[in-house]
């Protein structure tokens, strides 16, 4: 049973809902006014992009041998996948999430991608940084920063996301796909880009 509740943890948290999940907080907490029509074609854009394309790639990869399962555990695994998603990356900057109109999740996905290419870089070097922490220590630096930004109290979201990030670092300890070393490479490879970023939008 345990077994079974640490997998369903690293399956739900699974890193390709993380900027989904950034852009609907972004959406429920700014008071800016953005028409319903723009933030429905935002989402839609980033479901199909951040979510349903790198599913189907992942399965056109698995059926050419280039990966053997979607938690990516070889370095090798990691480069074409993270390669592709750091493309798909560069096309939702310049297509769907562009600085002069959403500039808040311009720089969230600008972070994402820097995070992506740190860990693309580890992975040439044979290194394995935590994807998973990746992915949900980024959104967490994000949500802080827009409770600065916007003045709004979030701490019920600040703790929920510690109690999901300890829940991930012990599922993949358990499933033996990371070591702690890993999952703390993870957890400043999704923080430090964002942190950075701050100064251009905080």
């Amino acid at each position: 049973m345990k077994h079974f509740i640490l997998k369903g943890v690293s399956f739900v948290f699974h890193p390709l809902i993380m900027p989904l999940l950034g852009v609907l907080f972004y959406f429920s907490k700014t008071p800016r006014y953005i028409p319903l029509p723009v933030m429905k074609a935002k989402i839609f854009s980033i479901v199909i992009l951040t979510i349903i394309l790198p599913i189907l790639l992942f399965f056109l990869l698995k059926t050419i041998n280039k990966v053997n399962s979607i938690y990516l555990k070889s370095t090798r695994e990691r480069l074409i996948p993270l390669f592709i998603n750091c493309i798909i990356l560069v096309l939702i900057l310049i297509r769907v999430l562009t600085a002069d109109e959403i500039i808040e999740l311009y720089y969230f996905f600008l972070g994402i991608l820097f995070s992506t290419l740190m860990c693309f870089i580890l992975a040439v070097f044979r290194l394995k940084a935590s994807i998973h922490m990746i992915a949900a220590s980024g959104f967490l630096m994000f949500a802080i920063a827009l409770s600065l930004h916007y003045q709004i109290n979030i701490t019920g979201t600040i703790a929920l996301m510690m109690i999901i990030m300890g829940a991930i670092a012990t599922s993949r300890l358990h499933l033996k796909a990371h070591t702690n070393q890993e999952l703390i490479l993870g957890v400043f490879t999704g923080l430090i880009p964002q942190l950075i970023l701050l100064n251009y939008w905080l």
